[in-house]
């Protein structure tokens, strides 16, 4: 049984008509549509939007969602977006068998037997619940054990809010995990840390005067030697064109003179 008020059209406010879908696409036919944004519309019924069958990219991030049921039918969506709504379940998801990405941070989301009905997407790599920058999460993230438990529940994620956590470059996110934990102030009582030292000695970030140098004085040489020939050059061809211009006026004029009759 649905949990009261997820029922789809009992909520009252903005829902999804073919009118939206068609403006916001460009599309005349639902089954056409492949990519559609309908981030921040306040929208609280998904409507229609389980006809778009051709859809593979999908963002409703920013509304007021509170169930995805008519999602149900999209088997070509790849990528989805459902950040920022009011979601406590996901299982309408199980049957987009081609979804890859996912984005649900900033729900309702409370543990991650939540997660369970996305354990049969195998092609499910990406998945996002948590967005420190957008300050986005969800209840079960605040756990301790919350990555733990994601990886052992869905063990075919190659990322995990942002983070590679296995294949090619995880190895770079798991050192920074080391690094990162000695740094951060521990609570427990204990000799306090030394003092943090500069990396580098004193002065070594002021501006130094330039070094003279003898391959940069000897190229400033040649180049002034090169400009002044250039301007020599210059002169000759200017002299050149004044005698021409001199020889073809009086040339002309002598010309123009023995054909007076």
């Amino acid at each position: 049984m649905e949990p009261q008020g997820e029922k789809p059209g009992e909520a009252e406010g903005p829902r999804i008509t073919p009118q939206l879908l068609k403006s916001r696409s460009g599309e005349f036919a639902l089954e056409s549509i492949l990519l559609l944004r309908l981030r921040g519309l306040g929208l609280v019924d998904l409507g229609c939007l389980g006809e778009c069958l051709g859809l593979e990219w999908l963002d409703l991030s920013g509304n007021a969602l509170t169930q995805l049921g008519p999602l149900a039918s999209l088997s070509q969506l790849t990528v989805l977006n459902v950040a920022n709504n009011q979601l406590t379940g996901l299982e309408p998801l199980a049957a987009c068998e081609n979804l890859q990405r996912l984005d649900a941070s900033g729900n309702l989301l409370a543990a991650p037997g939540r997660l369970q009905c996305l354990a049969g997407l195998r092609g499910l790599e990406c998945l996002r619940l948590r967005d420190p920058l957008a300050r986005l999460s969800n209840p079960l993230c605040a756990s301790p054990s919350y990555p733990a438990s994601v990886r052992e529940l869905l063990p075919g994620l190659k990322v995990i809010d942002g983070e590679r956590v296995t294949g090619r470059g995880s190895e770079f996110y798991q050192l920074c995990r080391d690094l990162d934990g000695p740094l951060r102030p521990s609570s427990s009582p204990g000799p306090s840390t030394a003092e943090a030292q500069p990396w580098v000695r004193p002065g070594y970030w002021e501006p130094q005067p330039p070094h003279s140098s003898s391959i940069l004085e000897e190229a400033c040489r040649q180049f002034q030697d090169t400009l002044q020939e250039c301007h020599g050059l210059d002169r000759q061809a200017e002299d050149s064109l004044a005698r021409a211009e001199r020889a073809l006026s009086s040339a002309g004029s002598a010309s123009s003179s023995s054909f007076v009759f």
